[in-house]
């Protein structure tokens, strides 16, 4: 997608411990009503939506406040089930920063958006990162996923770019809300590496019993 095909107003997701990075793909099942009109309203325009995270302190609120960065995501895959309900696959584009929400008679929220700090997103350059310098980020991801009860397919992450694998551990990961959100919003994947780090260190004591992963 070319910066002046961006749109400025975006129909957005507020899925709580949910976020999507640039350049990969989620599979979602819509069933709430003012998300089916807005998937609707969205494959008969661009197949634009965004995805950005409500705030915990108010999220069982009608309308929570949102955090400042999202990610938008353009509809790659669409299916009506029998039931009403629509199954989709989500690809991400770049990440924006909300400027204002716009009122307007929709049941779904939309927001005025701004895309300036991220326009590396829409880069294909591949990140300076060697799949060895995240082995020890991996062995400690493993073990805490494997706590945690969470199942994840290595192997094939192996075969993914570094990007997609980095991306993909960290939107699946048993990280909290804020956690996640501190992921999409560092600026490159270099330093998003360096924040799982950092984070897994957190968990190296308070969960494992007070011994460091091995």
């Amino acid at each position: 997608m070319k910066k002046e095909e961006l749109p400025n107003t975006i129909p957005i997701f507020p899925l709580s411990n949910f976020i999507l990075f640039p350049k990969t793909t989620v599979p979602l099942n819509i069933f709430e009503p003012r998300y089916i009109d807005m998937i609707n309203d969205s494959m008969k325009s661009n197949k634009i939506i965004g995805m950005i995270q409500p705030k915990a302190s108010n999220i069982k609120k009608s309308k929570p406040d949102l955090y400042e960065v999202g990610c938008l995501g353009k509809i790659t895959s669409f299916k009506e089930t029998e039931d009403g309900r629509f199954l989709i696959e989500l690809k991400g584009i770049l990440r924006f920063e909300k400027i204002i929400e716009i009122n307007s008679d929709k049941k779904y929220r939309t927001l005025e958006v701004n895309y300036n700090k991220y326009y590396r997103d829409l880069d294909n350059e591949k990140e300076n990162l060697r799949f060895s310098d995240l082995e020890l980020i991996f062995k400690d991801l493993k073990s805490l996923f494997e706590k945690k009860g969470f199942i994840i397919n290595w192997k094939a992450l192996e075969n993914q770019s570094l990007d997609e694998t980095i991306n993909a551990l960290a939107m699946a990961s048993p990280f909290t809300l804020e956690e996640k959100q501190i992921l999409l919003e560092t600026i490159n994947l270099d330093a998003r590496k360096d924040k799982i780090s950092e984070i897994l260190k957190t968990y190296t004591y308070d969960i494992f019993d007070n011994n460091t992963l091995q």
